[in-house]
Protein backbone atom coordinates (compact mmCIF):
# COMPACT_ATOMS: atom_id res chain seq x y z
CA UNK A 1 0.00 0.00 0.00
CA UNK A 2 2.92 2.44 0.55
CA UNK A 3 4.73 1.26 -2.36
CA UNK A 4 1.17 2.07 -4.26
CA UNK A 5 0.96 6.05 -2.88
CA UNK A 6 3.92 7.15 -3.68
CA UNK A 7 3.55 5.81 -7.14
CA UNK A 8 0.72 7.87 -6.58
CA UNK A 9 2.18 10.84 -5.92
CA UNK A 10 4.75 10.77 -8.52
CA UNK A 11 1.66 10.51 -11.48
CA UNK A 12 0.16 13.53 -9.60
CA UNK A 13 3.56 15.37 -9.65
CA UNK A 14 4.07 14.29 -13.25
CA UNK A 15 0.42 15.76 -13.96
CA UNK A 16 1.11 18.87 -11.99
CA UNK A 17 4.46 19.56 -14.04
CA UNK A 18 2.62 19.15 -17.27
CA UNK A 19 -0.05 21.98 -16.01
CA UNK A 20 2.98 24.07 -14.48
CA UNK A 21 4.24 23.52 -18.31
CA UNK A 22 1.23 24.98 -20.10
CA UNK A 23 0.86 27.88 -17.63
CA UNK A 24 4.57 29.14 -18.79
CA UNK A 25 4.17 28.77 -22.34
CA UNK A 26 0.33 30.98 -22.07
CA UNK A 27 2.67 33.17 -19.90
CA UNK A 28 5.28 33.67 -22.34
CA UNK A 29 2.74 35.03 -24.15
CA UNK A 30 1.73 37.91 -21.75
CA UNK A 31 5.46 39.35 -22.44
CA UNK A 32 5.18 41.84 -24.87
CA UNK A 33 7.26 40.73 -28.02
CA UNK A 34 10.51 43.30 -28.86
CA UNK A 35 11.30 44.63 -32.50
CA UNK A 36 15.36 43.91 -32.72
CA UNK A 37 17.88 44.96 -35.65
CA UNK A 38 18.57 42.85 -38.31
CA UNK A 39 21.63 41.54 -36.90
CA UNK A 40 24.68 40.92 -39.49
CA UNK A 41 26.72 37.36 -38.30
CA UNK A 42 29.61 35.51 -40.76
CA UNK A 43 28.31 32.15 -41.69
CA UNK A 44 30.40 29.37 -42.63
CA UNK A 45 31.82 30.46 -45.90
CA UNK A 46 32.76 34.12 -43.81
CA UNK A 47 29.87 35.64 -45.71
CA UNK A 48 27.62 37.91 -43.97
CA UNK A 49 24.05 36.65 -43.56
CA UNK A 50 21.42 38.67 -41.66
CA UNK A 51 19.01 37.91 -39.06
CA UNK A 52 16.37 38.06 -41.26
CA UNK A 53 18.03 35.87 -44.10
CA UNK A 54 18.05 33.11 -41.17
CA UNK A 55 14.47 32.66 -41.51
CA UNK A 56 14.76 31.07 -44.67
CA UNK A 57 11.37 31.10 -45.48
CA UNK A 58 9.91 30.49 -42.31
CA UNK A 59 8.15 33.80 -40.37
CA UNK A 60 9.21 32.28 -36.89
CA UNK A 61 13.06 31.33 -35.69
CA UNK A 62 14.58 29.48 -33.12
CA UNK A 63 18.53 30.66 -32.37
CA UNK A 64 20.24 28.66 -29.95
CA UNK A 65 23.31 30.12 -27.73
CA UNK A 66 25.90 28.02 -28.09
CA UNK A 67 29.17 29.32 -25.98
CA UNK A 68 31.16 27.93 -28.26
CA UNK A 69 33.93 24.99 -28.93
CA UNK A 70 35.21 25.19 -25.71
CA UNK A 71 32.04 23.79 -23.80
CA UNK A 72 31.60 20.10 -23.83
CA UNK A 73 27.59 20.63 -22.43
CA UNK A 74 26.90 23.15 -25.37
CA UNK A 75 28.13 20.42 -27.49
CA UNK A 76 26.05 17.62 -25.71
CA UNK A 77 22.99 19.91 -25.98
CA UNK A 78 23.81 20.82 -29.76
CA UNK A 79 24.35 16.58 -30.49
CA UNK A 80 20.75 16.21 -29.10
CA UNK A 81 19.40 19.01 -31.56
CA UNK A 82 21.37 18.11 -34.47
CA UNK A 83 18.76 14.60 -33.97
CA UNK A 84 15.40 16.41 -34.61
CA UNK A 85 16.77 19.10 -36.49
CA UNK A 86 14.92 17.90 -39.97
CA UNK A 87 11.50 17.65 -37.32
CA UNK A 88 12.39 21.63 -36.23
CA UNK A 89 12.74 22.98 -39.72
CA UNK A 90 9.26 21.05 -40.48
CA UNK A 91 7.50 24.01 -38.22
CA UNK A 92 10.10 26.82 -37.75
CA UNK A 93 13.66 27.81 -39.02
CA UNK A 94 16.52 26.98 -36.82
CA UNK A 95 20.41 28.56 -36.30
CA UNK A 96 23.05 27.50 -33.88
CA UNK A 97 25.01 30.75 -33.18
CA UNK A 98 28.51 30.52 -31.23
CA UNK A 99 31.45 33.25 -30.52
CA UNK A 100 33.98 31.23 -32.47
CA UNK A 101 35.24 32.14 -35.93
CA UNK A 102 33.39 30.35 -38.68
CA UNK A 103 35.99 28.17 -39.30
CA UNK A 104 36.77 26.66 -35.92
CA UNK A 105 32.23 26.25 -36.48
CA UNK A 106 32.79 23.78 -39.72
CA UNK A 107 35.36 22.15 -37.75
CA UNK A 108 33.57 21.29 -35.26
CA UNK A 109 30.32 20.53 -37.38
CA UNK A 110 32.10 18.46 -39.60
CA UNK A 111 33.88 15.97 -36.77
CA UNK A 112 30.37 16.14 -34.92
CA UNK A 113 28.20 15.56 -38.41
CA UNK A 114 25.89 18.66 -37.33
CA UNK A 115 23.08 19.34 -39.99
CA UNK A 116 21.67 22.46 -38.74
CA UNK A 117 23.14 26.04 -39.92
CA UNK A 118 25.38 27.63 -37.72
CA UNK A 119 26.75 31.63 -37.36
CA UNK A 120 29.35 33.44 -35.56
CA UNK A 121 28.69 36.24 -33.35
CA UNK A 122 31.89 37.35 -32.93
CA UNK A 123 32.16 41.23 -33.44
CA UNK A 124 28.56 41.85 -32.93
CA UNK A 125 26.46 43.09 -29.63
CA UNK A 126 23.79 39.65 -30.15
CA UNK A 127 24.44 37.48 -27.48
CA UNK A 128 24.86 40.70 -25.35
CA UNK A 129 21.58 42.29 -26.32
CA UNK A 130 19.82 39.13 -25.80
CA UNK A 131 21.21 38.49 -22.33
CA UNK A 132 23.26 35.74 -23.08
CA UNK A 133 26.71 37.37 -22.43
CA UNK A 134 27.44 39.06 -19.08
CA UNK A 135 30.61 40.81 -17.94
CA UNK A 136 32.88 39.11 -20.70
CA UNK A 137 31.62 35.73 -20.18
CA UNK A 138 28.84 33.76 -22.68
CA UNK A 139 26.10 31.99 -21.48
CA UNK A 140 23.48 29.12 -23.38
CA UNK A 141 20.21 29.45 -23.84
CA UNK A 142 17.54 29.95 -26.82
CA UNK A 143 15.99 33.11 -28.57
CA UNK A 144 12.94 32.68 -30.54
CA UNK A 145 11.97 35.66 -33.16
CA UNK A 146 9.05 36.34 -35.61
CA UNK A 147 8.98 38.25 -38.52
CA UNK A 148 6.25 40.10 -39.98
CA UNK A 149 4.90 40.22 -43.19
CA UNK A 150 6.93 44.17 -43.68
CA UNK A 151 10.31 42.22 -42.58
CA UNK A 152 10.70 43.63 -38.92
CA UNK A 153 11.96 40.97 -37.24
CA UNK A 154 10.62 40.54 -33.46
CA UNK A 155 12.15 38.83 -30.09
CA UNK A 156 9.50 36.60 -28.89
CA UNK A 157 10.71 34.52 -26.11
CA UNK A 158 14.10 33.00 -23.99
CA UNK A 159 15.07 30.78 -21.79
CA UNK A 160 18.39 29.67 -20.33
CA UNK A 161 19.95 26.32 -21.27
CA UNK A 162 21.58 23.77 -18.16
CA UNK A 163 21.69 20.36 -16.65
CA UNK A 164 17.66 19.50 -15.87
CA UNK A 165 16.00 21.53 -18.24
CA UNK A 166 13.91 20.38 -21.22
CA UNK A 167 16.44 20.54 -24.07
CA UNK A 168 18.52 17.63 -23.02
CA UNK A 169 16.96 14.20 -23.13
CA UNK A 170 20.08 12.76 -20.95
CA UNK A 171 19.43 14.32 -17.69
CA UNK A 172 15.48 13.02 -17.16
CA UNK A 173 17.02 9.92 -18.32
CA UNK A 174 19.78 9.39 -15.86
CA UNK A 175 17.18 10.68 -13.53
CA UNK A 176 15.40 7.10 -13.90
CA UNK A 177 18.46 5.52 -12.86
CA UNK A 178 18.69 3.93 -9.65
CA UNK A 179 22.49 6.67 -9.25
CA UNK A 180 21.61 9.76 -10.87
CA UNK A 181 23.08 11.84 -12.98
CA UNK A 182 26.12 10.77 -10.30
CA UNK A 183 29.12 12.61 -11.78
CA UNK A 184 28.53 12.44 -15.46
CA UNK A 185 30.41 14.77 -17.20
CA UNK A 186 29.60 14.68 -21.55
CA UNK A 187 32.61 13.47 -23.52
CA UNK A 188 33.94 15.66 -26.48
CA UNK A 189 35.29 12.42 -28.53
CA UNK A 190 32.53 10.27 -30.73
CA UNK A 191 35.12 7.88 -31.36
CA UNK A 192 36.92 6.25 -28.23
CA UNK A 193 38.92 3.67 -30.01
CA UNK A 194 41.79 6.06 -31.49
CA UNK A 195 42.01 9.87 -32.03
CA UNK A 196 40.57 10.25 -34.96
CA UNK A 197 36.95 11.41 -36.03
CA UNK A 198 35.17 10.67 -38.96
CA UNK A 199 33.98 14.17 -40.40
CA UNK A 200 31.14 14.63 -43.18
CA UNK A 201 33.19 15.46 -45.46
CA UNK A 202 33.30 13.84 -48.60
CA UNK A 203 35.49 15.07 -52.08
CA UNK A 204 34.53 13.57 -55.41
CA UNK A 205 36.53 14.62 -58.03
CA UNK A 206 35.48 14.04 -61.71
CA UNK A 207 36.31 14.36 -65.30
CA UNK A 208 32.76 15.44 -66.61
CA UNK A 209 32.51 18.23 -64.12
CA UNK A 210 29.37 19.96 -65.30
CA UNK A 211 27.27 16.96 -65.64
CA UNK A 212 28.10 15.04 -62.46
CA UNK A 213 27.09 18.45 -60.68
CA UNK A 214 23.68 18.06 -62.42
CA UNK A 215 23.20 14.72 -61.99
CA UNK A 216 23.81 14.53 -57.91
CA UNK A 217 21.65 17.72 -57.98
CA UNK A 218 18.49 16.50 -59.98
CA UNK A 219 18.93 13.05 -60.15
CA UNK A 220 19.67 12.05 -56.58
CA UNK A 221 18.32 15.30 -54.66
CA UNK A 222 21.26 16.82 -53.32
CA UNK A 223 21.32 20.48 -52.56
CA UNK A 224 23.95 22.70 -54.08
CA UNK A 225 25.14 25.11 -51.46
CA UNK A 226 27.76 27.00 -53.15
CA UNK A 227 29.68 27.16 -56.58
CA UNK A 228 33.02 27.90 -56.24
CA UNK A 229 33.43 27.48 -60.34
CA UNK A 230 35.78 24.37 -60.43
CA UNK A 231 33.88 22.70 -57.11
CA UNK A 232 30.82 22.96 -55.82
CA UNK A 233 30.15 21.87 -52.46
CA UNK A 234 26.16 19.84 -52.13
CA UNK A 235 24.51 18.67 -49.23
CA UNK A 236 22.74 15.47 -48.47
CA UNK A 237 20.82 14.13 -45.50
CA UNK A 238 23.44 15.91 -43.69
CA UNK A 239 26.29 15.20 -45.41
CA UNK A 240 28.90 17.53 -47.46
CA UNK A 241 29.81 16.25 -51.06
CA UNK A 242 32.61 18.66 -52.74
CA UNK A 243 32.63 18.01 -56.23
CA UNK A 244 35.91 19.34 -57.99
CA UNK A 245 36.58 19.34 -61.67
CA UNK A 246 39.68 17.21 -62.25
CA UNK A 247 41.12 14.86 -65.38
CA UNK A 248 40.38 12.08 -62.98
CA UNK A 249 37.94 10.43 -61.04
CA UNK A 250 38.53 10.07 -57.34
CA UNK A 251 36.91 10.15 -53.50
CA UNK A 252 38.38 11.40 -50.49
CA UNK A 253 37.01 11.08 -47.01
CA UNK A 254 38.07 13.10 -44.36
CA UNK A 255 39.70 12.66 -40.31
CA UNK A 256 40.25 15.10 -38.01
CA UNK A 257 42.05 14.25 -34.59
CA UNK A 258 43.61 15.98 -31.83
CA UNK A 259 46.67 14.37 -32.26
CA UNK A 260 48.01 14.95 -35.45
CA UNK A 261 51.29 14.92 -34.82
CA UNK A 262 51.14 11.47 -33.56
CA UNK A 263 48.45 10.32 -35.71
CA UNK A 264 50.68 11.32 -39.19
CA UNK A 265 53.52 9.36 -37.29
CA UNK A 266 51.85 6.19 -37.20
CA UNK A 267 50.09 6.55 -40.29
CA UNK A 268 53.49 7.05 -41.93
CA UNK A 269 54.72 4.20 -40.51
CA UNK A 270 52.19 2.15 -41.61
CA UNK A 271 52.78 2.94 -45.40
CA UNK A 272 50.81 5.77 -45.91
CA UNK A 273 52.08 8.70 -48.16
CA UNK A 274 51.04 12.41 -47.90
CA UNK A 275 50.17 13.32 -51.65
CA UNK A 276 49.61 17.05 -50.59
CA UNK A 277 50.31 19.18 -47.79
CA UNK A 278 48.12 22.79 -47.12
CA UNK A 279 49.89 23.61 -43.55
CA UNK A 280 51.75 21.96 -40.77
CA UNK A 281 48.12 20.60 -39.02
CA UNK A 282 46.44 19.40 -42.59
CA UNK A 283 47.77 17.09 -45.37
CA UNK A 284 46.07 14.70 -48.02
CA UNK A 285 47.22 11.42 -47.48
CA UNK A 286 47.21 8.10 -49.23
CA UNK A 287 47.06 4.36 -47.59
CA UNK A 288 48.37 1.52 -49.03
CA UNK A 289 45.17 -0.02 -50.55
CA UNK A 290 43.75 2.76 -52.86
CA UNK A 291 42.04 4.93 -50.42
CA UNK A 292 42.96 8.89 -50.00
CA UNK A 293 41.73 11.06 -47.26
CA UNK A 294 42.28 14.53 -45.66
CA UNK A 295 44.24 14.46 -42.60
CA UNK A 296 44.03 17.49 -40.09
CA UNK A 297 44.15 18.60 -36.56
CA UNK A 298 40.27 19.46 -34.66
CA UNK A 299 39.26 22.57 -33.46
CA UNK A 300 37.32 20.81 -31.07
CA UNK A 301 39.91 19.95 -28.04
Amino acid sequence: MHVQSIIDEINQLGEEILKKKKQLAELRKEVPEQEVENYRFRNRDEEEVTLSELFDDKNELIVIHNMGVGCNYCTLWADGFNGVYHHLIERAAFVVSTPDEPGVQEDVAAERGWKFPMVSTKGTTFKEDMGYAKDGYNHPGVSTFRKDAAGKIYHYAHTPLGPGDDFCSVWHLFDLLPGGPADFKPRRKINRETSLQLTNNIAIQVNDYEKAVQFYEETIGMKVEKDLGDETRLSFNGMNFFMERSDGNQVFFEFATDEFDEMKAQLLEKGCEITKEYSEKSVMMADPYGMKFHLFESSNQ
